[in-house]
């Protein structure tokens, strides 16, 4: 029977602006990413995410990202590998320091955005963030686009990776994600995205815009939990995982 874990980003209100569904899509993932205050979220706002998580017993991650706020993480920045390295750092303690307060532990780190994006083609910029996890906690699961450098890199120096695919998005022939700036980058149809799913964890392979079948290995499946109807996509997602005889559960 395949088994695959199910993440959701969370925590990415800041302020008085507030974003996603976060309490509700708790029930239906089994991991989520919490925003740690450069791209998005806030300490308030990471506290009652940890506090939130952890009440539903759902594992929690570092989601760092770059430092940009305006652009939610999303806008390419020409930061150096050692830059990388420090942000990540940075970003896994503040939210290292919430989930000890609360009594909790950290499963896993998975870059942001642009940053995510960035580091899947670099191997420098991978390194670095390989490196970084490692460092604080070799015991970590880093997260990364199935079969791109980052996944690459986690192997390489010894953590342990989970190869990440995306329910709502477009693939191109390389395994990258299409860019969020071309119109068909993400998936409208909920039938088509969870076909698209199953397709990925049982067959291991994504139909690309290119019309060419790309291998993949699916271990965790992102879900959006900002999007108009994310509450129902994951509730749509999860039952439909369930009747195709795929086991969802988290790593640890």
């Amino acid at each position: 029977m395949n088994t695959v874990d199910l993440n959701c980003d969370l925590g990415e209100s800041f302020g008085a602006y507030r974003m996603g569904n976060d309490q509700e899509i708790l029930d239906y993932v089994t991991s989520v990413n919490v925003a740690c205050g450069f791209h998005a979220g806030d300490p308030t706002v990471m506290r009652k995410t940890v506090q939130l998580a952890l009440g539903k017993e759902v594992k929690i991650g570092a989601h760092p990202g770059l430092q940009d706020l305006i652009g939610f993480g999303r806008r390419n920045m020409n930061i150096s590998p050692q830059e990388a390295y420090d942000i990540v750092v940075y970003q896994i303690g503040a939210l290292n320091g919430f989930l000890q307060s609360e009594g909790g532990s950290m499963q896993h780190v998975k870059p942001h955005g642009a940053l995510y994006n960035m580091a899947a083609k670099n191997k420098e910029l991978s390194m670095a963030i390989a490196e970084a996890v490692y460092k604080v906690n070799p015991e970590l699961i880093l997260f990364g686009l199935s079969g791109s450098e980052l996944i690459r890199a986690g192997q390489a120096i010894g953590l342990q990776t989970g190869s990440e695919v995306f329910a709502d998005r477009t693939y191109q022939h390389d395994g990258s994600l299409t860019s969020r700036l071309e119109k068909d980058a993400l998936i409208e149809n909920d039938d088509v995205a969870v076909a698209q799913v199953i397709r990925m964890v049982k067959e291991g392979k994504v139909l690309s815009q290119q019309g060419s079948d790309v291998a993949l290995k699916a271990d965790t499946i992102c879900i959006h939990g900002d999007g108009e109807h994310a509450l129902s996509f994951a509730r749509h997602v999860r039952e439909s995982l369930q009747l195709s005889e795929i086991t969802v559960k988290s790593f640890s």
